[in-house]
Protein backbone atom coordinates (compact mmCIF):
# COMPACT_ATOMS: atom_id res chain seq x y z
CA UNK A 1 0.00 0.00 0.00
CA UNK A 2 2.82 2.42 1.51
CA UNK A 3 4.68 1.39 -2.02
CA UNK A 4 1.97 2.08 -4.14
CA UNK A 5 1.78 5.50 -2.73
CA UNK A 6 5.34 6.50 -3.01
CA UNK A 7 6.13 5.34 -6.41
CA UNK A 8 2.92 5.88 -8.03
CA UNK A 9 1.23 9.01 -6.25
CA UNK A 10 3.94 10.41 -4.51
CA UNK A 11 5.50 11.87 -7.59
CA UNK A 12 2.27 13.75 -8.45
CA UNK A 13 2.34 15.53 -5.64
CA UNK A 14 -0.10 13.20 -3.11
CA UNK A 15 1.32 13.36 -0.01
CA UNK A 16 1.18 10.33 2.24
CA UNK A 17 -1.30 12.42 4.75
CA UNK A 18 -3.81 12.49 2.04
CA UNK A 19 -3.16 9.05 0.63
CA UNK A 20 -3.60 7.91 4.15
CA UNK A 21 -7.00 9.93 4.91
CA UNK A 22 -8.91 8.94 1.88
CA UNK A 23 -11.94 7.33 2.23
CA UNK A 24 -10.97 3.83 0.54
CA UNK A 25 -7.63 3.78 2.10
CA UNK A 26 -9.37 4.71 5.64
CA UNK A 27 -12.01 1.62 5.20
CA UNK A 28 -9.49 -0.80 4.19
CA UNK A 29 -7.25 0.05 6.97
CA UNK A 30 -9.98 -0.61 9.48
CA UNK A 31 -10.87 -3.66 7.80
CA UNK A 32 -7.23 -5.02 8.36
CA UNK A 33 -7.13 -3.62 12.12
CA UNK A 34 -10.53 -5.51 12.52
CA UNK A 35 -9.05 -9.20 11.25
CA UNK A 36 -5.92 -8.54 13.41
CA UNK A 37 -7.33 -7.84 16.47
CA UNK A 38 -9.75 -10.71 15.15
CA UNK A 39 -6.78 -12.88 14.95
CA UNK A 40 -5.16 -12.57 18.54
CA UNK A 41 -8.24 -12.30 20.31
CA UNK A 42 -8.69 -15.95 18.62
CA UNK A 43 -5.32 -16.99 20.14
CA UNK A 44 -5.83 -19.74 22.70
CA UNK A 45 -4.17 -18.32 25.80
CA UNK A 46 -6.69 -15.07 24.94
CA UNK A 47 -9.36 -17.47 24.63
CA UNK A 48 -8.96 -19.84 28.13
CA UNK A 49 -8.71 -16.54 30.19
CA UNK A 50 -11.85 -14.30 28.86
CA UNK A 51 -13.40 -16.70 27.10
CA UNK A 52 -16.73 -14.73 27.17
CA UNK A 53 -14.84 -11.93 25.78
CA UNK A 54 -13.47 -13.60 23.17
CA UNK A 55 -17.25 -14.72 22.29
CA UNK A 56 -18.36 -10.96 22.17
CA UNK A 57 -15.00 -9.83 20.08
CA UNK A 58 -15.03 -12.74 17.96
CA UNK A 59 -18.62 -11.17 16.68
CA UNK A 60 -18.45 -7.90 17.24
CA UNK A 61 -15.13 -7.86 15.18
CA UNK A 62 -16.08 -10.00 11.98
CA UNK A 63 -19.20 -7.82 11.91
CA UNK A 64 -17.18 -5.19 12.00
CA UNK A 65 -14.58 -6.28 9.41
CA UNK A 66 -17.43 -7.48 7.40
CA UNK A 67 -19.18 -3.99 7.15
CA UNK A 68 -15.74 -2.03 6.43
CA UNK A 69 -14.99 -4.46 3.10
CA UNK A 70 -18.41 -4.24 2.04
CA UNK A 71 -17.50 0.24 1.73
CA UNK A 72 -13.82 -0.13 1.03
CA UNK A 73 -14.58 -1.88 -2.37
CA UNK A 74 -17.40 -2.46 -4.82
CA UNK A 75 -15.39 -5.48 -6.09
CA UNK A 76 -15.76 -7.19 -2.56
CA UNK A 77 -19.49 -7.17 -2.05
CA UNK A 78 -20.28 -10.42 -3.93
CA UNK A 79 -18.06 -12.53 -0.99
CA UNK A 80 -19.30 -10.16 1.85
CA UNK A 81 -22.95 -10.86 0.60
CA UNK A 82 -21.86 -14.74 0.23
CA UNK A 83 -20.16 -14.86 3.76
CA UNK A 84 -23.53 -13.02 5.45
CA UNK A 85 -25.90 -15.26 3.92
CA UNK A 86 -23.83 -18.32 5.20
CA UNK A 87 -23.61 -16.83 8.34
CA UNK A 88 -27.67 -15.85 9.13
CA UNK A 89 -28.39 -19.07 7.60
CA UNK A 90 -26.71 -21.06 10.28
CA UNK A 91 -27.42 -19.26 13.15
CA UNK A 92 -30.90 -18.08 12.40
CA UNK A 93 -32.63 -21.37 10.92
CA UNK A 94 -29.73 -24.21 11.27
CA UNK A 95 -28.85 -23.30 14.89
CA UNK A 96 -31.76 -21.46 16.42
CA UNK A 97 -34.54 -23.19 13.91
CA UNK A 98 -33.74 -27.07 13.97
CA UNK A 99 -30.65 -27.60 16.09
CA UNK A 100 -31.51 -25.98 19.16
CA UNK A 101 -33.38 -28.00 22.13
CA UNK A 102 -35.00 -26.72 25.01
CA UNK A 103 -34.75 -29.14 28.29
CA UNK A 104 -35.33 -29.33 31.74
CA UNK A 105 -32.12 -29.98 33.58
CA UNK A 106 -31.17 -31.18 37.25
CA UNK A 107 -28.19 -29.32 38.74
CA UNK A 108 -25.76 -30.84 41.25
CA UNK A 109 -23.05 -29.17 43.01
CA UNK A 110 -20.25 -32.29 43.61
CA UNK A 111 -18.78 -33.29 46.26
CA UNK A 112 -15.56 -30.90 45.47
CA UNK A 113 -18.02 -27.70 45.55
CA UNK A 114 -16.43 -26.31 42.92
CA UNK A 115 -17.84 -28.42 39.84
CA UNK A 116 -21.27 -28.72 38.79
CA UNK A 117 -23.29 -31.52 37.49
CA UNK A 118 -25.92 -30.87 35.22
CA UNK A 119 -28.49 -33.65 34.35
CA UNK A 120 -31.29 -34.18 31.42
CA UNK A 121 -33.45 -37.09 30.58
CA UNK A 122 -33.86 -36.68 26.96
CA UNK A 123 -37.07 -38.97 25.43
CA UNK A 124 -35.24 -39.74 21.75
CA UNK A 125 -37.12 -39.44 18.30
CA UNK A 126 -36.68 -42.30 15.45
CA UNK A 127 -34.24 -41.47 12.87
CA UNK A 128 -35.52 -39.59 9.84
CA UNK A 129 -34.98 -40.12 6.18
CA UNK A 130 -31.42 -39.14 5.08
CA UNK A 131 -32.23 -35.62 4.11
CA UNK A 132 -34.52 -34.45 7.14
CA UNK A 133 -31.84 -36.65 9.22
CA UNK A 134 -28.97 -33.87 7.95
CA UNK A 135 -30.52 -31.17 8.54
CA UNK A 136 -32.84 -31.86 12.09
CA UNK A 137 -30.21 -33.79 14.07
CA UNK A 138 -31.04 -31.86 17.49
CA UNK A 139 -30.10 -33.97 20.44
CA UNK A 140 -33.60 -35.54 20.34
CA UNK A 141 -32.05 -37.39 17.96
CA UNK A 142 -28.89 -39.08 20.01
CA UNK A 143 -25.60 -38.15 19.94
CA UNK A 144 -22.24 -40.31 19.33
CA UNK A 145 -19.43 -40.67 21.32
CA UNK A 146 -16.87 -37.28 22.28
CA UNK A 147 -19.44 -34.80 21.00
CA UNK A 148 -20.07 -31.65 22.90
CA UNK A 149 -23.33 -29.11 22.73
CA UNK A 150 -23.42 -25.45 23.10
CA UNK A 151 -25.11 -24.53 26.69
CA UNK A 152 -26.92 -21.94 27.13
CA UNK A 153 -28.58 -20.96 30.43
CA UNK A 154 -31.32 -18.04 30.23
CA UNK A 155 -31.94 -18.32 34.05
CA UNK A 156 -28.51 -17.09 35.08
CA UNK A 157 -28.69 -12.91 34.08
CA UNK A 158 -29.80 -11.36 30.89
CA UNK A 159 -26.43 -11.31 29.49
CA UNK A 160 -26.75 -15.07 29.35
CA UNK A 161 -29.65 -15.10 27.25
CA UNK A 162 -27.30 -14.92 23.93
CA UNK A 163 -24.20 -17.05 25.13
CA UNK A 164 -23.64 -20.22 24.32
CA UNK A 165 -20.56 -22.26 25.93
CA UNK A 166 -19.61 -25.65 24.68
CA UNK A 167 -19.27 -28.85 26.26
CA UNK A 168 -18.49 -32.53 25.94
CA UNK A 169 -21.37 -35.02 26.64
CA UNK A 170 -20.32 -36.80 29.57
CA UNK A 171 -22.40 -40.15 29.39
CA UNK A 172 -22.83 -43.01 27.59
CA UNK A 173 -24.26 -42.71 23.94
CA UNK A 174 -27.61 -44.02 23.26
CA UNK A 175 -27.70 -46.97 21.38
CA UNK A 176 -30.40 -47.28 18.09
CA UNK A 177 -33.97 -47.96 19.33
CA UNK A 178 -32.96 -46.56 22.94
CA UNK A 179 -36.51 -44.52 23.75
CA UNK A 180 -34.71 -42.42 26.30
CA UNK A 181 -31.09 -40.96 26.88
CA UNK A 182 -29.45 -39.00 30.08
CA UNK A 183 -27.33 -36.88 29.22
CA UNK A 184 -24.59 -35.32 31.57
CA UNK A 185 -22.01 -32.37 31.63
CA UNK A 186 -19.61 -31.99 33.82
CA UNK A 187 -18.90 -28.46 34.46
CA UNK A 188 -15.85 -27.17 36.28
CA UNK A 189 -16.79 -23.55 37.35
CA UNK A 190 -13.50 -21.14 36.80
CA UNK A 191 -15.32 -17.43 36.20
CA UNK A 192 -17.64 -15.95 34.07
CA UNK A 193 -21.10 -18.06 32.91
CA UNK A 194 -19.65 -21.12 35.13
CA UNK A 195 -18.65 -19.59 38.50
CA UNK A 196 -22.41 -18.09 37.74
CA UNK A 197 -23.97 -21.31 37.06
CA UNK A 198 -22.05 -22.61 40.10
CA UNK A 199 -23.54 -19.65 42.21
CA UNK A 200 -26.90 -20.70 40.53
CA UNK A 201 -26.55 -24.57 41.50
CA UNK A 202 -26.19 -24.00 44.87
CA UNK A 203 -29.62 -22.77 45.58
CA UNK A 204 -31.95 -24.59 43.11
CA UNK A 205 -32.00 -27.80 41.94
CA UNK A 206 -33.00 -27.63 38.31
CA UNK A 207 -32.90 -25.27 35.61
CA UNK A 208 -34.37 -24.75 31.80
CA UNK A 209 -31.72 -25.35 29.38
CA UNK A 210 -31.35 -24.72 25.29
CA UNK A 211 -29.04 -27.18 23.92
CA UNK A 212 -27.24 -26.60 20.61
CA UNK A 213 -25.60 -29.59 19.29
CA UNK A 214 -24.37 -32.27 19.43
CA UNK A 215 -20.96 -31.65 17.34
CA UNK A 216 -17.95 -33.49 16.79
CA UNK A 217 -15.39 -35.22 15.52
CA UNK A 218 -14.95 -39.21 15.38
CA UNK A 219 -12.19 -39.50 14.61
CA UNK A 220 -10.53 -40.67 17.57
CA UNK A 221 -13.86 -43.46 17.70
CA UNK A 222 -12.86 -44.80 14.21
CA UNK A 223 -9.29 -45.24 15.23
CA UNK A 224 -9.81 -47.13 18.22
CA UNK A 225 -12.76 -49.49 16.52
CA UNK A 226 -9.75 -50.58 13.87
CA UNK A 227 -7.29 -51.73 17.15
CA UNK A 228 -6.40 -55.20 19.02
CA UNK A 229 -5.51 -52.57 21.75
CA UNK A 230 -7.18 -49.41 22.76
CA UNK A 231 -6.06 -47.87 25.33
CA UNK A 232 -7.89 -44.20 26.45
CA UNK A 233 -6.18 -41.54 29.31
CA UNK A 234 -8.13 -38.87 30.86
CA UNK A 235 -6.84 -36.75 32.95
CA UNK A 236 -9.00 -34.77 35.47
CA UNK A 237 -12.88 -33.66 33.56
CA UNK A 238 -11.01 -35.01 30.44
CA UNK A 239 -13.63 -38.45 31.88
CA UNK A 240 -16.45 -37.09 29.64
CA UNK A 241 -14.51 -37.63 26.24
CA UNK A 242 -13.30 -41.30 27.91
CA UNK A 243 -15.86 -42.53 29.51
CA UNK A 244 -18.55 -42.43 26.45
CA UNK A 245 -15.75 -43.53 24.12
CA UNK A 246 -14.64 -46.08 26.15
CA UNK A 247 -18.68 -47.44 26.01
CA UNK A 248 -18.80 -47.06 22.54
CA UNK A 249 -16.01 -49.07 21.39
CA UNK A 250 -16.75 -51.72 23.51
CA UNK A 251 -20.18 -51.39 21.60
CA UNK A 252 -18.23 -51.51 18.30
CA UNK A 253 -16.41 -54.62 19.64
CA UNK A 254 -19.59 -56.21 20.25
CA UNK A 255 -21.27 -55.40 17.13
CA UNK A 256 -23.20 -52.76 18.87
CA UNK A 257 -25.64 -55.71 20.47
CA UNK A 258 -24.70 -54.71 24.50
CA UNK A 259 -28.23 -55.31 25.56
CA UNK A 260 -28.73 -59.27 24.48
CA UNK A 261 -25.17 -60.20 25.31
CA UNK A 262 -24.62 -58.60 28.34
CA UNK A 263 -22.54 -61.42 29.59
CA UNK A 264 -20.08 -61.43 26.43
CA UNK A 265 -16.99 -59.89 26.68
CA UNK A 266 -14.82 -57.40 24.00
CA UNK A 267 -12.38 -59.65 22.23
CA UNK A 268 -10.11 -57.18 21.73
CA UNK A 269 -8.58 -55.15 25.37
CA UNK A 270 -9.48 -51.70 26.16
CA UNK A 271 -7.70 -49.97 28.97
CA UNK A 272 -9.05 -46.38 30.34
CA UNK A 273 -6.75 -44.89 32.45
CA UNK A 274 -8.20 -42.05 34.80
CA UNK A 275 -5.63 -39.28 36.51
CA UNK A 276 -7.23 -37.06 38.96
CA UNK A 277 -6.54 -34.55 41.38
CA UNK A 278 -8.34 -34.95 44.26
CA UNK A 279 -10.08 -38.36 45.11
CA UNK A 280 -13.14 -36.97 45.45
CA UNK A 281 -13.48 -35.89 41.64
CA UNK A 282 -14.83 -39.49 41.47
CA UNK A 283 -17.70 -38.29 42.13
CA UNK A 284 -18.29 -36.24 39.10
CA UNK A 285 -19.42 -39.99 37.75
CA UNK A 286 -22.52 -42.14 39.39
CA UNK A 287 -21.23 -44.95 41.52
CA UNK A 288 -21.99 -47.69 38.87
CA UNK A 289 -20.50 -46.12 35.61
CA UNK A 290 -17.29 -46.93 36.31
CA UNK A 291 -18.62 -49.81 37.74
CA UNK A 292 -21.12 -50.93 35.59
CA UNK A 293 -17.99 -50.24 32.04
CA UNK A 294 -15.37 -53.08 34.38
CA UNK A 295 -17.98 -55.47 34.59
CA UNK A 296 -18.22 -55.42 30.68
CA UNK A 297 -14.66 -56.41 30.28
CA UNK A 298 -13.20 -52.83 29.81
CA UNK A 299 -9.39 -52.39 32.44
CA UNK A 300 -10.49 -49.24 34.43
CA UNK A 301 -7.70 -47.81 35.99
CA UNK A 302 -7.33 -44.84 38.74
CA UNK A 303 -3.74 -44.11 39.99
CA UNK A 304 -3.71 -42.44 43.12
CA UNK A 305 -4.72 -38.56 43.76
CA UNK A 306 -1.89 -36.41 42.61
CA UNK A 307 -2.49 -34.20 45.31
CA UNK A 308 -1.74 -36.63 47.72
CA UNK A 309 1.33 -38.26 45.41
CA UNK A 310 3.30 -38.09 42.48
CA UNK A 311 2.09 -37.54 39.11
CA UNK A 312 1.74 -40.84 37.71
CA UNK A 313 4.10 -42.44 35.24
CA UNK A 314 1.39 -42.47 32.23
CA UNK A 315 4.65 -43.63 29.94
CA UNK A 316 5.05 -47.00 32.00
CA UNK A 317 1.43 -47.58 32.53
CA UNK A 318 1.00 -47.57 29.14
CA UNK A 319 3.69 -50.02 27.85
CA UNK A 320 2.82 -52.16 30.35
CA UNK A 321 -0.30 -52.65 28.76
CA UNK A 322 1.77 -52.34 25.36
CA UNK A 323 3.90 -55.40 26.04
CA UNK A 324 1.52 -57.66 28.15
CA UNK A 325 -1.74 -57.15 25.42
CA UNK A 326 0.11 -57.53 21.98
CA UNK A 327 2.91 -58.80 19.58
CA UNK A 328 5.07 -56.20 18.16
CA UNK A 329 4.82 -55.90 14.65
CA UNK A 330 1.60 -57.52 14.10
CA UNK A 331 -1.17 -55.80 16.47
CA UNK A 332 -2.79 -52.76 15.96
CA UNK A 333 -2.79 -50.12 19.03
CA UNK A 334 -4.65 -47.00 19.49
CA UNK A 335 -4.29 -44.04 22.23
CA UNK A 336 -6.67 -41.22 22.81
CA UNK A 337 -5.52 -38.95 25.11
CA UNK A 338 -8.02 -36.13 26.16
CA UNK A 339 -6.32 -33.69 29.59
CA UNK A 340 -3.72 -30.68 30.10
CA UNK A 341 -1.00 -30.25 27.85
CA UNK A 342 1.70 -31.73 29.71
CA UNK A 343 -0.36 -35.11 29.69
CA UNK A 344 -1.36 -35.14 26.08
CA UNK A 345 2.37 -33.94 25.65
CA UNK A 346 3.87 -36.71 27.64
CA UNK A 347 1.09 -39.46 26.20
CA UNK A 348 2.43 -38.72 22.61
CA UNK A 349 5.90 -38.70 23.43
CA UNK A 350 6.04 -41.81 24.66
CA UNK A 351 3.87 -43.75 21.88
CA UNK A 352 6.32 -41.97 19.83
CA UNK A 353 9.05 -44.26 21.32
CA UNK A 354 7.18 -47.16 21.12
CA UNK A 355 6.65 -46.51 17.41
CA UNK A 356 9.91 -45.95 16.96
CA UNK A 357 10.34 -49.80 18.73
CA UNK A 358 8.36 -51.40 16.12
CA UNK A 359 4.70 -51.38 17.64
CA UNK A 360 1.88 -50.12 15.31
CA UNK A 361 0.47 -47.48 17.56
CA UNK A 362 -1.87 -44.42 16.25
CA UNK A 363 -2.61 -41.62 18.60
CA UNK A 364 -5.19 -39.32 18.86
CA UNK A 365 -5.52 -35.98 21.24
CA UNK A 366 -8.90 -34.82 22.47
CA UNK A 367 -6.82 -31.01 23.49
CA UNK A 368 -9.19 -29.57 26.34
CA UNK A 369 -10.10 -25.44 25.49
CA UNK A 370 -11.09 -23.80 22.55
Amino acid sequence: MVGVWYTILRPFGFNLARFLLSKIILLGIGALVAYELLYFTSLGSFRQRWYELFLVLHVSLQIVALVLLWFHHHGSRPYVGVALAIFLFDRLIYRMALKVNSLEASLEVAEDQGTVLLRSLIPLEQKQRYLKHLVCNGMVQGWRATEHVFLTVPALSGKHVIQAHPFTIASKAPQTGDPKAELNLIIRAQDGFSADLLKYARGHTSVKVRLDGPYGSQSGLCKLEQCDLSIIVAGGSGIAVALPLAWAVHASHLGNDLETCPDRKSASRIVLIWVIREAIHTSWLSPSELQDLQDSGVEVVIPPPTSENMKPDLPRLIESRVVSSTRKYWDKIGVVCSGPDGMNRAVRNHCAVLLASGYDIDVEIEKFGW
